[in-house]
This record gives C-alpha cells, sequence and structure tokens, in this order.
C-alpha cells in the first residue's frame, strides 16, 4: 500500500475545505485540517461572505480560476440542489468611460472563453426590472456568472473530504509550526502536535500570523467591506416565496449587479437586497484588536470577522443605490455589518511555497470566486509538482523584499481597495508609494526630463521629454500616426524618435530593474545544468540564452546565463520567483552533497546595467576605452571584463533591440560616473538616453519575447518559437523527458506575430483575435513598430493559422484587420547584431 504524505491543513473556511476535497479526490486522504473556530462556523470571512462570483478578469488565470469553482460548485449539491446559482451578471455602465470598460472586458471574456455580451440599456431592464433605466448607458451580460453558498459549499465538502478519510478539527487553534533541518515536521495546537509531512496555510487574513510562525512574510492586509441587507423591497414580495432554504440564490430570480461607477453591488436575499461597498474609507484591521468570541457565542451576527457597522460611511452609498434602485425608497437599511477580506498590494492571491521552509505553504488572499480553482491548483502543486494553471501571477514569491515590508503592504493595499472598480490603464503606475527604488542614473534621467513608471518598486524611464526637439528632425517614415485616447494614455511620439536614434545612431538604455542573480560554487555548473535546458557547460566567456522548464515541459522562466569563471555566473533572471527557486534548489544540491554546494546572491541592487545600443556604439565606446570591442575581440553571445573611463565593467555583447552594442554592468558606486562617460563621449555621434516606450517596440519587431505575457508555464518552448534555445545533444533536465514527448506530439496552438493591415490601430494586449471568423486566440504583447511602420502584435493562435492567412483583433468592440506575418520583422539575418 502506497503511503501518501501527512498534510495538515489550516483553515476550514472555503479554500481550505476545497483543498482537503481536491488532495483527497486524488489519493491523498492522511490530512487533518484544522480550524480555530467551531467547523459549523468558523467565523473566518467564508462565514459572512455574499457570495458573488463574476468570472471576467483581465488576467486569465485568475478567470480559468473563477470558471473552475463555478463548475465545480454547480456541481456539488444536495438534495438536488447545487451550491451555485447561475442567475447571471451583469455590470451596467452609467457612464461613457464605463461602457468602454465594458466593451474591453468583453474582449477579455472572449479571449479566455467566457461567454458574454454587450446588451442595451432596455435588455437590462428585462433582467433587472429594478433598475432606473434612464441612468444605464449599457451592460455587460454573463449568463454564467451567479451566486454560490460558500457555507454550504463547506459543508458539503467537508462531508465529502471526511467520508474519503480526511480529520477535520474544530475549536484548534494553531500555536506553532515544527520543523527540522529546514523542513516543517509538525503543527502545534493546544491538544498537542500534529505530525506533518506539508502544513498550507488557507488562514485568510489570520494568514500573516500563521506565517510568522516560520519566519514567512505573507503580504497581506486585512480591511473591513461594508455589505448590508435591506428590509423587504415591496416590488419583490411575494416573487421569490418558493426559494428552497437550500438555494444558493436565496430564491434569487435575477442577475447579481455591479454598479462600478459608484463601487457597488447587489445581490437579492428572497424579498430583501443585499448591498455591497466599496466606496467608503479604507478600513485596516489590526488582528490583535479583534473581538475574540467564544465558540458557543458565535452566531450569523457575532463572529471574529464581522464588526460593528459604521452608518456613516454608508450613508452616501445608500443614496446612491436608492439612485440606481428606485424600489428600495419604499425599504430601508435593516442590517449592515463590516466584514473582513484580505487585500495584497497587487490585488491578487498569495500561493506558494515558503522559499526557506520546505513543506510550508500557504494560499491565501484567495475569495470564494476562485477558491475551488486556487484550491485544485495548489492539490495539483503537491501531488504532480506544478499547477497546470500557471500561477506565476499568484506565486507569494513574485514580490521584491521592499514589497513585503509592512508599511508598503498597507499603503499598496489600501489603494487597491479604493481602486477596485476603477477603469485602470494596463500600463497605470501607482500613484504611492514611489521613489523606492532607483538607479544610480534617475538624477540624470530626471535632468533630462524622464517619465517615470513603475514596476517591481523600480522607477523606470518611458521616454525622455529632452527628446522632444528630436520630433522637428524625425524623417516623415519614421512618423506614427496618432493614437486614439486609450491606447495613447501613458505613451509619448517621443519615442518614435528615441526608436528612430536606436536604430540609426546610439541610445543609452537603463537596464539596471532587471534581476540579477551570481550563482558560484563548486556545484553551480552542475545546477545550472540540470535546471536549464541549454548548454552551459562552455568556456568561461559565453553567455547563453536558455529556458527553465518545469516536469511537463512547460516554461518555467527564460533567462541569460554568463560564466564569469570557472565556478561564477551571472544569471538575467525575470524576476523574485527566479530567485526563490534557484535558492531552494541550491539548497537541496548542497544537501544532498556538500562537495556540491552552491551559492546564490542577488546582486541586482547593488549593480547597475547600461544598455548601450545602435549602429554607432562602437564608435562611442572606442573613444573611452583601450579594450577591444571589435567583432573578433568581443563576439556576440560573449562576455568579458573591460575598463570603460577607468571604470570596471562587465561587457556582454547582448541586445534585446536588435542592434550592435552591449550591456554594460558595473558596481552602483560606479553606476552614475559610467553614464556620464558615455553620454559625454558620445555627443559627435548624437546619443540619447530612450525609454522604455521604444525598447517595447524595438524587442517586438526583433520578435523577443517577454516571459509572463507572451509565454508562460502553460506553453511549451516549441510552439512558442523558442526551440533553439534547447542545448544540442543535451539529454538530462529538469522537464526533458516531457518535452521529448510533447515535440513529438503535433502543437495545436502557436505564438504568431500580427501585423495590423490599416497601418494605424494600436492595440494594447490580451485582446481576442479571430480567425476564420471564429474567436481562436488572444493577443499576448503589442507596440507600434517604428521601423516597419505599421502595428504589431504577438497572439497565440491555431496552428494552422499561417503566414500570410487574415486574422481580426477585436478592440473595443470594433474588428480590425490584421495578418500574420513571417517573423522577426527587422534584420531576420542578423546582420545588425552580429556586424
Amino acid at each position: 500500500m502506497t503511503t501518501t504524505p501527512r498534510v495538515v491543513i489550516i483553515g476550514a473556511g472555503i479554500v481550505g475545505a476545497n483543498l482537503a476535497d481536491e488532495l483527497s479526490t486524488r489519493g491523498w486522504t492522511n490530512i487533518t485540517v484544522v480550524e480555530q473556530g467551531p467547523l459549523d462556523l468558523a467565523g473566518g470571512s467564508t462565514s459572512h461572505a455574499p457570495g458573488l462570483v463574476f468570472q471576467t478578469n483581465p488576467s486569465k488565470t485568475m478567470t480559468e480560476f473563477a470558471a473552475y469553482t463555478v463548475d465545480k460548485l454547480l456541481a456539488l449539491s444536495e438534495d438536488g440542489v447545487s451550491c451555485f446559482s447561475q442567475v447571471g451578471g451583469l455590470e451596467l455602465a452609467t457612464t461613457q468611460e464605463r461602457l468602454q470598460d465594458l466593451k474591453r472586458k468583453l474582449g477579455y471574456a472572449t479571449s479566455w472563453g467566457i461567454e458574454g455580451r454587450l446588451i442595451d440599456p432596455d435588455e437590462c431592464s428585462k433582467h433587472y426590472p429594478l433598475l432606473n433605466q434612464d441612468m444605464v448607458l449599457g451592460g455587460l451580460y454573463v449568463p454564467s456568472d451567479g451566486l454560490a453558498s460558500a457555507a454550504r459549499a463547506v459543508r458539503l465538502l467537508m462531508r465529502k473530504a471526511t467520508a474519503a478519510g480526511v480529520t477535520f478539527r474544530g475549536s484548534t487553534p494553531v500555536t506553532g509550526i515544527e520543523q527540522s533541518g529546514g523542513r516543517v515536521t509538525g503543527v502545534q495546537t493546544p491538544d498537542g502536535v500534529i505530525p506533518a509531512d506539508v502544513v498550507v496555510s488557507c488562514a485568510g487574513f489570520w494568514g500573516p500570523k500563521i506565517g510568522a510562525m516560520v519566519g514567512m512574510a505573507v503580504p497581506l492586509l486585512p480591511l473591513a467591506h461594508q455589505y448590508v441587507k435591506t428590509s423587504a423591497v415591496p416590488e419583490l414580495l411575494g416573487k421569490n416565496d418558493l426559494a428552497s432554504p437550500l438555494d444558493p440564490a436565496n430564491g434569487a430570480r435575477m442577475p447579481i449587479l455591479r454598479h462600478q461607477d459608484k463601487d457597488l453591488y447587489f445581490r437579492e436575499h428572497g424579498d430583501r437586497i443585499g448591498i455591497g461597498s466599496y466606496a467608503h474609507r479604507p478600513m485596516p484591521v489590526d488582528l490583535r484588536e479583534l473581538p475574540e468570541v467564544a465558540a458557543a457565542q458565535m452566531s450569523e451576527h457575532r463572529m471574529p470577522s464581522r464588526l460593528d457597522f459604521t452608518e456613516a460611511d454608508f450613508l452616501p452609498c445608500w443614496e446612491d443605490s436608492k439612485e440606481l434602485l428606485p424600489a428600495l425608497n419604499g425599504a430601508r437599511v435593516a442590517d449592515g455589518f463590516n466584514g473582513i477580506f484580505s487585500f495584497t498590494p497587487d490585488g491578487g492571491p498569495l500561493v506558494g511555497q515558503s522559499p526557506d521552509v520546505e513543506g510550508f505553504y500557504v494560499a491565501e488572499a484567495v475569495w470564494v470566486t476562485h477558491s475551488a480553482g486556487v484550491a485544485r491548483a495548489v492539490a495539483e502543486l503537491l501531488i504532480e509538482g506544478q499547477s497546470r494553471i500557471p500561477l506565476h501571477e499568484c506565486e507569494v514569491s513574485r514580490f521584491e523584499a521592499v514589497q513585503t515590508a509592512e508599511s508598503y503592504v498597507s499603503e499598496t493595499s489600501q489603494q487597491n481597495f479604493v481602486e477596485i472598480y476603477d477603469v485602470l490603464h494596463p500600463l497605470q503606475p501607482r500613484r504611492f508609494p514611489r521613489e523606492l527604488r532607483v538607479s544610480p542614473f534617475n538624477c540624470r534621467q530626471k535632468e533630462l526630463g524622464a517619465s517615470f513608471l513603475e514596476a517591481g518598486g523600480w522607477e523606470r524611464p518611458h521616454w525622455f521629454e529632452a527628446n522632444r526637439p528630436l520630433l522637428a528632425e524625425l524623417p516623415a517614415e519614421w512618423q506614427a500616426p496618432e493614437r486614439e485616447p486609450w491606447a495613447g494614455m501613458f505613451h509619448s511620439p517621443i519615442s518614435a524618435a528615441e526608436a528612430w536614434k536606436t536604430r540609426t545612431a546610439v541610445a543609452l538604455y537603463d537596464m539596471t530593474a532587471l534581476k540579477r542573480l551570481e550563482v558560484s560554487g563548486p556545484g553551480a555548473l552542475a545546477l545550472l545544468q540540470r535546471l536549464s535546458a541549454g548548454q552551459i557547460d562552455k568556456k568561461p566567456g559565453a553567455v547563453t540564452y536558455c529556458l527553465l522548464l518545469n516536469d511537463d515541459g512547460g516554461v518555467r522562466s527564460d533567462i541569460t546565463i554568463a560564466r564569469l569563471d570557472e565556478t561564477t555566473f551571472q544569471v538575467g533572471a525575470n524576476g523574485n520567483i527566479d530567485f526563490d527557486y534557484f535558492t531552494t534548489e541550491a539548497r537541496r544540491q548542497t544537501a544532498a552533497d556538500v562537495n556540491q554546494w552552491v551559492q546564490i546572491r542577488d546582486i541586482t541592487g547593488s549593480t547597475c546595467c547600461i544598455g548601450l545600443w545602435g549602429p554607432l556604439a562602437r564608435e562611442v565606446i572606442a573613444k573611452v576605452s583601450t579594450d577591444d570591442f571589435s567583432n573578433d575581440g568581443l563576439r556576440y553571445f560573449r562576455t568579458k571584463p573591460v575598463h570603460i573611463g577607468g571604470i570596471p565593467v562587465t561587457a556582454m555583447r547582448l541586445s534585446y533591440v536588435g542592434e550592435l552594442g552591449w550591456e554594460l554592468y558595473t558596481t552602483a558606486e560606479n553606476g552614475l560616473k559610467l553614464w556620464d562617460v558615455l553620454f559625454a563621449a558620445g555627443q559627435e555621434q548624437g546619443i540619447i538616453a530612450a525609454g522604455r516606450g521604444a525598447f517595447n517596440s524595438l524587442r517586438l519587431e526583433k520578435g523577443y519575447r517577454l516571459w509572463g505575457t507572451d509565454v508562460t508555464p502553460e506553453h511549451e518552448p516549441y510552439q512558442a518559437g523558442l526551440g533553439f534555445s534547447i542545448g544540442k545533444n543535451k539529454e538530462s533536465f529538469v522537464g526533458s523527458e516531457a518535452l521529448a514527448v510533447r515535440r513529438e506530439q503535433p502543437a495545436a496552438r502557436q505564438l504568431r506575430c500580427l501585423t495590423v493591415d490599416d497601418g494605424t490601430s494600436v492595440v494594447l494586449g490580451k485582446e481576442p483575435v479571430y480567425f476564420n471568423g471564429e474567436p481562436a486566440g488572444y493577443v499576448t504583447s503589442a507596440a507600434y513598430g517604428y521601423t516597419v511602420r505599421r502595428p504589431i502584435a504577438y497572439a497565440w493562435l491555431p496552428a494552422d493559422a499561417a503566414v500570410g492567412n487574415a486574422v481580426e483583433i477585436e478592440y473595443f468592440g470594433t474588428r480590425i484587420a490584421a495578418t500574420v506575418a513571417a517573423e522577426p520583422l527587422v534584420d531576420p539575418g542578423m546582420e545588425r547584431l552580429r556586424g
């Protein structure tokens, strides 16, 4: 008989109960679920969740989590009544801005496979007769949305899991996590220690408290959110009387409703209306101040997660509600509370293993909408080693250290609460906190009038006002058409001038924000050979572009590895997730063989990087360095130590923009001088500083993929156009066996380059793509191609969408004609790069 790991799940809410079910369904039954409250009413967010499930999300992952949750709860039933009522979801527009946003949201739904349609005010009123139709401009209707009965689902999931052998223990608080040798070994409770090989914290807003027991930062903030129920609404009297007491919709006949222009949502409760509001001030909750409620005193109206209602905060919302639903003038607010939910710095859930304590996992900040989907993903992660739905947007390790600070978590989570229903542009930077991480060149960039956006706490220039005079010199063939307002937000025509200068002269790009790791030690080569799909066993001075794969052959990340000497490598990674992966694997390798120890250091903050790129780059470098930068002296994808203006620099012959040049690395204290030396030396060549706007256009023209956007773990290298990076004759690496199998199977989808036929319409990403008249894929990255003089988009499409085929991109409800193009669009022979 095969034994399965001993698993302890902390928290018996909607996530913990779902996880117990997902694991036991897959044969893992040696599971104990501990809950600090009584099992029949635990007192967490699940106990008071209103149950509205709107599936459509800008994130493909989050939408798939929601769709799975709907399917699972629909199938979970008792006495013929399921735990989900598909009453439909209706999102209203009362402003033109919101109406346009709903068109974009319908695009997301189409891209991710959710059926929906835009409807006019008349049809909105037919679905929701209580509406003040005069206010409504239109709506997005999704018939598969609806209402979940979270508490009832938990009860049925617990019953099902118990029958499979899972143990549930109520009124059992966790007092500590035991560990030995860097692994969890048990969970401490007042009744003793529960032995464990795996511990998963599904504690909701108590997650930071549990994480602290193993020294793990869990970056979430508990915030109170107002919800009220009205008294009986005269227009609903008698219409929902036939409701079963088990009905999750409580007899609801109308769809769940969002009025996002006023930060409100609505659902029926029999003949009453429930109203939720995000319109009030953020109300962070200090867990230390929560009232203790004894199990015997716990009730629907008295629980730790249900705080006293602050009526003054709701009064403006009540007026807005009555304006939208005039029938509420015949009712009153009968009951209200401030319920606690979890918010995070970027609004996403927190899923994954502790980087320091193996076997300790979290699944926190997960709402009912995504609960079953997240639980399935965690079950797959534990049993199969990875989730079939990509988790990179949800990985708890995605945050940089500065983003896990209590002050940062509090400020950004409160901002997310305020903006939860706002119309936000994909490039829209957070307003605060800012200036957290700046490169050594920041002061010079400000002098040049840099327009900064923010990512990972870094200030990143997107264009420079100092280059505006170049627009007067810009040749006609480089002048881009004016963009429509949405595509034109956080964009400047200056990017065209910066792209022009990069292609025809020379430019400086600040590449400091990209994650850099130093991998060193006698086991460094063995580690990198095992984890990467590329051939790393090359002489010092070699640089290799390669992939990290998951066990199923999907692309975990793409990286560059520079071999600096026999035992030291510099890795260009995608973020903190890669850092934690390398750290964990290095620890395992060292534990297995101390002679093969490896050290992983994040050197991003202590170093900086300038991309010096353009056909005149060699002329500039020759003025300030006596080192040989000729083609023979430093070939493409090679590195060597040099001196520039007396500054020690590691030069790598790489270019992400498709032009001659180098990535130039030095220590942070030398960074400003390096910038000044190069900028002064390049004046004769017309050197400029260029930003991310030009950079993104140039990299798409060259066909360079952006991991996490163009390629994710659901894709394998060959369908993504990255098969060239797999080491020839390399047989043993993570994912190699699965990749060999997948390569023999015909790919169903391919990443394709598209050019827009009208030469003017710029899209932004995530729009649906139609092939043969049917929705068949979605856009990943897009930009205007200044060199090729037309908009570019990359998209996942069926494999039979061949070069030359016509497709259509749906943008704000309008179909834009495009053509599948051969790639790369610029310099397919690599002459410019290798010259």
